[in-house]
């Protein structure tokens, strides 16, 4: 039942791999749990109390509370779709609340910081395809998976754009600087990818697809050179990119289209834009705004 609900996520959700990937991670650790206490391995006779015994269990091996909620909604959507198909009458997951919990506040990185990267790092690094990852992380936003999953057919060096592939299958077209170009380019003096990856652009030095880990390693590794930080990942770099162009005065709504997102609220959260500057964007934008009065 596993196999295809997984295989519904790919073929009628049109889910990405990475995000199959952690419905599959989470499907698993509930089965291996339902069949260390119940003795078995069909979870779709799971009931609400042992539900909520995994969720004690998880509570008290001190998994985070945002990573029980996201397992929490895998059961969710699982259970969800056995009701569709008719194997089940009711979700044991129905009148089971998410955890309450307060998102981890995240920093980003400076532009002071960002621009010692650039001027003092990146001037004595040899490595292009490192440089490549920092550099297009920090300049589009785009995801960790979306980097490692683009495809070579979908970078325009000549028109300087990149088509990405998020969320739900989604496209999204991002421009890029001239330099960035310059730089992707050069890059591909040195790609040698091996057959079978050849349609990705970004391959490794063994001419492999790049990996997420792989590249969570480059970027805390210069992002160490620089800060002092605690959080010092590629989402860091999506949220200093979000932050930078907003405070540099880019439109919320365009920066909401370059991240992927499907509602403003999101982009307003996840870049962390403050009041001030979203106050300065409304009064200078909406129709209706007094250009005397702030809000």
């Amino acid at each position: 039942m596993l196999d295809k609900f997984l295989d519904y996520l790919q073929f009628e959700k049109r889910y990405s791999p990475h995000t199959i990937t952690s419905y599959k991670k989470d499907l698993e650790d509930f089965s291996y749990f339902y069949l260390k206490t119940e003795s078995s391995e069909d979870i779709s006779k799971a009931d609400k109390k042992v539900i909520r015994n995994f969720i004690v269990e998880l509570s008290e091996n001190n998994i985070a509370r945002r990573s029980i909620n996201r397992k929490l909604s895998s059961l969710r959507s699982f259970y969800l779709y056995l009701l569709k198909i008719g194997e089940i009458n009711v979700s044991p997951t129905e009148s089971i609340s998410s955890l309450k919990f307060y998102p981890e506040k995240q920093i980003p990185m400076s532009k002071e910081e960002m621009q010692v990267l650039n001027d003092n790092i990146f001037g004595q690094v040899n490595d292009r395809l490192e440089k490549c990852i920092m550099e297009v992380l920090y300049q589009t936003g785009i995801r960790k998976a979306e980097l490692c999953g683009m495809m070579f057919e979908s970078v325009n060096l000549s028109g300087n754009e990149l088509k990405i592939i998020g969320k739900g299958n989604k496209e999204r077209y991002i421009p890029i600087s001239e330099d960035l170009s310059i730089l992707l380019k050069s890059y591909l003096d040195i790609r040698m990818p091996q057959d079978e990856y050849k349609s990705y652009f970004f391959v490794n030095k063994k001419g492999k697809k790049l990996n997420e880990k792989f590249v969570y390693v480059v970027v805390n590794k210069y992002l160490s050179l620089i800060t002092t930080k605690e959080k010092r990942s590629p989402h860091i770099l999506r949220h200093s990119f979000a932050t930078h162009v907003l405070d540099n005065g880019a439109e919320i709504s365009k920066v909401k289209k370059i991240l992927g997102h499907s509602s403003l609220a999101s982009t307003q959260v996840y870049t962390n834009a403050n009041i001030e500057q979203l106050k300065k964007v409304f009064n200078q934008a909406h129709p209706r705004a007094s250009k005397k009065e702030e809000l």
